[in-house]
């Protein structure tokens, strides 16, 4: 089998072939919401097989209520090893360098426990309203600074729904859609200006996703402030953003007495 430092070999090749327009790109974007993507970022015939061992939706955790409708997977030696092969494969050294060097962000942490962090899959009608990741790590110790997705679900098209959305204009303009297309490496930025969302899925198929987050000591913009996972509505959902809203201001109230929750996080791999 195929293992972590051999996945992370094709993604340093691709990421030093592509690195001067994968700068611009970043450069160009950053004032909002610093972001790139790229395509065919591993052999076809590996990106399958990642694909094909996928867990079903039932051997996963769903997550559905008015914030989002997902099913998330990150205890990975539950799994195919090679899911857990590629997952660290973004954690190796030197991924993380070259990311680094992409974004001009130094001293960036890959996060080993992949808190939040894992699998992400999203069926019919599924969907992860406009938000804010949380501000920082488990430990609330480091900032989060960078969200790392990867899809491998093949001949995924626009039009089926569940793609990623980056709202750099606020909340009251149109987001921008980054197709989920298969072999595709999306990385943005994460801070409190950072809003993002995934539209609802229209197909019958499962976008699959091979999600990361990286950290760093000092966050992103020089005021950003702790927050937790902050949802809101669609410019359409009125009475869906009033509610969120609410909700958003009694956890982040929750959390200014109980730093670290009322209770652990569940989502952490647990070795």
């Amino acid at each position: 089998m195929i293992n972590r430092k051999e996945i992370a070999n094709f993604i340093v090749e691709k990421l030093k072939t592509d690195k001067e327009q994968l700068v611009s790109a970043y450069n160009k974007s950053k004032d909002t919401i610093g972001h790139f993507f790229i395509d065919d970022l591993l052999p076809e015939e590996l990106v399958q097989k990642i694909h094909v061992n996928f867990p079903d939706l039932e051997g996963t955790k769903k997550r559905k209520s008015i914030r989002e409708h997902k099913y998330v997977a990150y205890q990975m030696n539950k799994y195919a090893p090679i899911l857990e092969e590629v997952i660290y494969a973004f954690q190796d050294l030197r991924v993380v360098k070259l990311i680094s060097e992409i974004t001009s962000i130094p001293h960036i942490l890959p996060d080993e426990k992949l808190y939040a962090g894992g699998l992400s899959l999203m069926a019919k009608g599924n969907y992860l309203s406009p938000h804010l990741d949380n501000s920082h790590d488990k430990d609330r110790q480091l900032w989060r600074v960078l969200n790392l997705l990867y899809y491998v679900t093949p001949n995924w098209k626009l039009e089926n729904g569940g793609n990623l959305e980056l709202w750099p204009k606020g909340l009251k303009d149109k987001p921008v859609a980054i197709e989920s297309k298969s072999n595709r490496l999306v990385i943005m930025a994460t801070h409190q200006k950072s809003w993002h969302s995934v539209n609802k899925v229209l197909v019958d198929d499962v976008r699959c996703c091979v999600s990361n987050y990286y950290f760093s000591k000092q966050p992103l913009l020089e005021d950003d402030d702790f927050h937790v996972t902050t949802f809101r509505g669609r410019p359409s959902q009125k009475m869906k953003d009033v509610v969120l809203k609410l909700d958003n201001s009694l956890r982040g109230s929750v959390r200014k007495i109980f730093k670290k929750g009322i209770r652990e996080n569940p989502h952490q791999y647990k070795k």
